[in-house]
């Protein structure tokens, strides 16, 4: 596991496809990194278990809830990289829906109406590169909605390459969405730390 960074507060790490970010009994991240440092780690967001990269984690209950605080009022920015089938018309812009989650189906739906379970969703896009009917697009999330980068380009018929969940019929045996960078406060000095890793992966390189 590769980390970026480590105090006595947070640990920032890259996380692997496959491992789930919050404590489990499957491979998970918090194990992984309790294991590397001897000590407790908090989850202060999440990454779906097939999506990869940057995550910071806290190591004290008080830096959690700092953390985590900074995750609810959008203190804490991330952003993403994702490759999609097609290219969005603007080469720059946002995409907002009311998002439903379906627990019982693990999968987000955009519709068109406010009621019970649906959230609004707003993310801001910019297209990196092109290669043919594909883009790789930036993605900085403004609300933090389940797959909502997955559904809400699905829902345009631009779904993920790999993301067959949503709709991708290619045969990439992996969803092509990484956490590229995330930027916040630190839970002490409150300073502004940045921290970036782009993905090295094939399916990226276009």
């Amino acid at each position: 596991m590769e980390i970026l960074f480590e105090d006595k507060q947070i640990i920032v790490a890259v996380k692997e496809r496959g491992l789930l970010s919050e404590e489990s009994l499957k491979p998970n991240m918090v194990t992984e990194l309790k294991e590397l440092t001897n000590g407790e780690i908090y989850p202060v967001h999440r990454l779906d278990k097939d999506v990869a990269g940057v995550m910071v984690y806290a190591k004290t209950k008080a830096a959690a809830a700092e953390l985590s605080k900074q995750a609810g009022d959008r203190t804490m920015e991330k952003t993403y990289v994702a490759r999609l089938h097609g290219i969005p018309e603007a080469k720059e812009g946002s995409l907002e829906d009311l998002l439903y989650f379906d627990k019982g189906k693990n999968k987000s739906f955009v519709v068109k109406k406010e009621r019970k379970g649906v959230k609004k969703a707003l993310l801001c896009y910019k297209v990196l590169s092109e290669n043919g009917d594909s883009a790789l697009v930036e993605v900085k999330l403004m609300t933090g909605r389940t797959h909502q980068i997955r559904v809400q380009f699905a829902s345009r018929k631009m779904p993920l390459f790999g993301d067959r969940r949503y709709g991708a019929k290619d045969e990439s045996k992996i969803i092509a969405l990484w956490s590229k960078e995330i930027s916040f406060l630190h839970p002490i000095t409150k300073n502004r730390l940045t921290f970036n890793r782009m993905p090295s992966e094939e399916i990226f390189s276009i």
